[in-house]
């Protein structure tokens, strides 16, 4: 993948996740986002690592707003974001819901397969 590719791509997701969230937390997606399309490839996964810290936070503000329907588009994002990170390496996949450690992309898309221990 090229970096712009991988630019992009981290940067639209985090488009995705200041979508879905309040006014007032969206400044700091903006900030990260700026920072991934400024930023060089060595910083990238740092950006996706705070990009999930960020989003986890956002979720966990939504539900204790009770604002289910934010929690759930942003639930939605976090999780595209993930696997975007792991899939283009930027993220280790130290556990995952089936219990597989690795996960390798087919077919240099987007989706994950479980790779065989």
């Amino acid at each position: 993948m090229t970096q712009e590719y991988l630019i992009g791509e981290l940067s639209v997701r985090l488009e995705q996740l200041q979508a879905a969230t309040a006014r007032g937390a969206a400044g700091d997606v903006a900030r990260l986002q700026h920072q991934v399309e400024t930023g060089t490839l060595t910083g990238l996964a740092s950006a996706a690592v705070r990009a999930l810290a960020l989003a986890d936070d956002l979720c966990w503000q939504s539900l204790s707003r009770g604002d289910t329907v934010a929690f759930a588009r942003q639930a939605e994002v976090s999780a595209d974001l993930r696997q975007f990170g792991v899939c283009s390496r930027l993220l280790r996949d130290s556990q995952s819901l089936n219990g597989c450690r690795e996960q390798r992309c087919a077919g240099g898309g987007d989706s994950c397969q479980d790779e065989p221990r």
